[in-house]
């Protein structure tokens, strides 16, 4: 059945998961003459709640701190019970009983609750990621850690150490993955594989590395994908900016060893294109455009196998990228597609736009020229207006060599939506091509589909360019509003931008990290860069090998 158990570590990673599960949510069908493209069961579990009544939850482990939940419950709707769990007690003498104030729920979930018109989401309104959350989950789902508070200062959850320190001692106690992980993949009947959402620059980066290292052991063979999120680091201190740094470079020398593909996603630092506007200081707005990229790329491990032509899995996508077997870490970028291709090309209008890396912004199959800008692109390749891949960590070293053009070893392409007659004309010219001798480029696989991505109402407005379905708005006997969708594209690849991105951070942190760690950390990082260097001339300014 092709499952896929997610696991969502902190609180960055459980926005994001938030919004990715409320895209998954809705795409379910209820009227006999409508079919989903989606295959439910691969990210969902069916399930009998507390009075009988059939249930359908996120296959998902969910752990957060004290005070991350919101007002989340372990126990809802579906398997809330009258009976309390301390009337159950061994106690027989008196018991006291001291609550914390209740967290009032949001509009949103109010309205949620009593089947009334949810009112408009605003970043001042979500205050917690459960605030917009539109799923039931299971209470085997729901993992609070008390050992330590959200957002406290006395004692905040910053710090590597801390995260490893963490799993180490509730491990101890519980085995996690056999008391939190395992019956949830007992119950797969053929596991395609294990998605990790986490922090990748506070401590919950040093949780999911320790939490990977049991995961390795448990399942030696099973994809393993791990999708590191980061904050926002403008306005922060020096001193901050140095710790979430360290912290990135011990997960990506840690997890590297251990996960089949790393995915770290990062804020650019450079501006958006116009046609998305977001406020970096909203969790709710910069998860958004992470879960648009995630839920994207990985739209093709759940489609249903009827459309088998582009109907991929966890596996099979890792095989395609890690092309030496050394390349774990793999960039991602987006692009919507709500607007002709000519009023894309920046805010100004004058020539092509550039993305975080300086490159120059180009559509499918077209050449990007050379102009002596830090970095060109192959043909065939993407390179879409908005790079999540920590493209200002090339800036780290400032006497990095620049103006050499990145090499992609590997690049998955994905375009969803409504078919692109140009794109489709382009497709056909290269395969016409390709049939009079043309050499067919392997390494740059590309994935369709007629599934835009949907705009509900608890994503927020970022994107410019919705569109309405006209199928939906033309039907007077529907009393549903108007569907709202998006066109996107994303990339993901294996290039040589992420040796640069390591051995500047390589450079930047090694004499901030403790002696006992620096040269391990430090080895590896730089065997992680050397990965990017293999099966290409490195002395040679050619686009192609």
């Amino acid at each position: 059945m092709r499952e896929i158990i997610t696991l969502q570590l902190g609180q960055q990673s459980n926005y994001v998961a938030t919004h990715f599960w409320n895209t998954q949510e809705s795409y379910f069908t209820y009227g006999a003459d409508e079919e989903s493209p989606v295959d439910h069961d691969v990210h969902f579990r069916p399930g009998l709640g507390a009075d009988g009544t059939e249930t359908y939850m996120p296959r998902t482990v969910i752990y957060d701190l004290k005070g991350g939940f919101g007002t989340l419950r372990q126990l809802n709707a579906l398997y809330d019970t009258k009976d309390d769990a301390s009337a159950a007690s061994l106690w027989s003498g008196q018991t006291a009983i001291h609550r914390q104030q209740p967290i009032e729920a949001s509009a949103y979930q109010q309205s949620l609750d009593t089947g009334q018109t949810p009112p408009e989401l605003t970043t001042s309104a979500v205050r917690y990621w459960s605030d917009f959350n539109r799923v039931f989950f299971h209470p085997r789902s729901i993992i609070q850690l008390n050992e330590y508070e959200l957002n406290s200062s006395l004692m905040p959850f910053e710090k590597w150490h801390m995260g490893e320190e963490l799993f180490a001692s509730l491990d101890k106690d519980h085995d996690l993955v056999d008391r939190d992980l395992r019956p949830f993949v007992e119950e797969a009947d053929q596991m395609q594989g294990i998605q990790v959402m986490t922090g990748l620059d506070d401590a919950w980066g040093g949780f999911a590395a320790k939490y990977m290292e049991r995961l390795r052991d448990e399942y030696g063979k099973t994809p393993l994908w791990v999708f590191g999120v980061q904050e926002p680091v403008r306005g922060l201190p020096r001193e901050k900016k140095m710790l979430k740094l360290v912290n990135k470079a011990r997960a990506l020398a840690e997890l590297n060893s251990q996960a089949s593909l790393i995915v770290p996603l990062s804020l650019p630092e450079s501006p958006l294109p116009s046609s998305i506007r977001l406020d970096p200081s909203s969790p709710w707005h910069v998860s958004a455009l992470f879960a648009a990229a995630i839920e994207s790329t990985t739209l093709y491990t759940r489609l249903k196998t009827t459309d088998r032509l582009y109907s991929s899995n966890l596996g099979n996508m890792t095989d395609l990228l890690n092309v030496f077997g050394k390349q774990t870490i793999a960039n991602i970028e987006m692009s919507s597609v709500g607007k002709p291709k000519s009023q894309q090309n920046g805010a100004n209008g004058g020539g092509l736009a550039l993305n975080g890396r300086g490159e120059h912004i180009s559509s499918a199959y077209d050449d990007v020229p050379e102009d002596g800008s830090e970095t060109g692109s192959q043909k065939g390749m993407l390179s879409l207006d908005v790079d999540l891949s920590s493209p200002q960590d090339l800036s780290l070293d400032p006497g990095r060599r620049r103006g050499r053009k990145r090499h992609v070893f590997s690049q998955v392409q994905t375009y969803r939506g409504p078919e692109d007659p140009e794109d489709k004309r382009k497709e056909d010219e290269n395969s016409r091509e390709a049939g009079y001798g043309m050499r067919r480029r392997t390494k740059v696989h590309d994935y369709r589909s007629t599934v835009p991505f949907p705009i509900i109402d608890s994503y927020p407005k970022i994107f410019r360019d919705v569109r309405r379905s006209t199928t939906d708005a033309d039907d007077e006997d529907d009393d549903k509003p108007p569907r709202e969708f998006l066109p996107m594209r994303t990339a993901l690849s294996t290039d040589t931008s992420v040796m640069n991105k390591v051995k500047a951070l390589r450079t930047a942190v090694v004499r901030s990290i403790g002696l006992e760690d620096r040269e391990t950390v430090g080895n590896e990082l730089a065997e992680i860069a050397e990965g990017y260097r293999e099966g290409w001339d490195s002395g040679s300014d050619e686009d192609d090998d």
